[in-house]
């Protein structure tokens, strides 16, 4: 699976072609680096990792350093592996150790992608705002600070337990997400940027991965 690692910009819209407006995410993908070439007959698989956005050398642990030392570029942020990554059958012409990958060497207007993020964090939260409860009855007829409570969790003596996976409060977001079949609207190679139809998992500045 092709792919390229970039970072949510924010959100915008735009005009098609047939005068509706679309709402899109814009996000600046690439350049990545490929930092190792991974082959079926030394590591079991093929595979390429990139890596994207500058790190300082003295924030990168010393076995890193060396790592993008042979790969003879600078310390990145963030590295992905992509599986079976297009043309790895000529791998020895495409890919190789250093090299530069862009926006315009995997996509295309109009290709569908697979985004994968971390979602936004929202803290500990009731059930109501977790999973869409509607609350204990009504405000009248005896109720009292009720309408955003759970209600019954479970059974009496018997079971006399909570069944696992029962939806409670709890912790909610940062979660890792995946938005498929989102449609490349438009590319601007020059300044790096993809503009994806629909919304895109993660807050703003944060890493995203676009696979094809």
């Amino acid at each position: 699976m092709s792919g390229i690692i970039g970072k949510k910009i924010g959100m915008t819209s735009i005009y098609g072609v047939d005068g509706r407006n679309v709402a899109c995410t814009v996000i600046e993908a690439g350049p990545c680096v490929v930092t190792q070439v991974k082959k079926e007959e030394t590591d079991g698989y093929s595979a390429i990792q990139l890596g994207y956005d500058e790190r300082k050398e003295k924030n990168t642990p010393k076995a890193m350093q060396g790592h993008f030392k042979n790969a003879q570029t600078t310390p990145k942020k963030k590295l992905v592996e992509f599986r079976e990554y297009e043309g790895y059958d000529t791998f020895v012409d495409n890919y190789n150790l250093g090299q530069t990958v862009t926006i315009s060497d995997v996509f295309e207007e109009g290709d569908f992608v697979d985004i994968a993020g971390t979602s936004k964090g929202k803290g500990f939260q009731g059930v109501v705002k977790r999973h869409g409860f509607g609350g204990v009855g009504q405000a009248t007829h005896g109720q009292h600070n009720r309408q955003r409570a759970p209600g019954s969790i479970g059974g009496a003596s018997y079971p006399a337990r909570v069944f696992p996976g029962m939806r409670m409060a709890g912790r909610m977001g940062g979660d890792r997400v995946k938005n498929t079949n989102l449609r490349v609207l438009k590319m601007i190679p020059e300044k790096n940027l993809l503009l994806i139809s629909g919304s895109v998992p993660g807050a703003k500045n944060s890493f995203v991965i676009i696979e094809k």
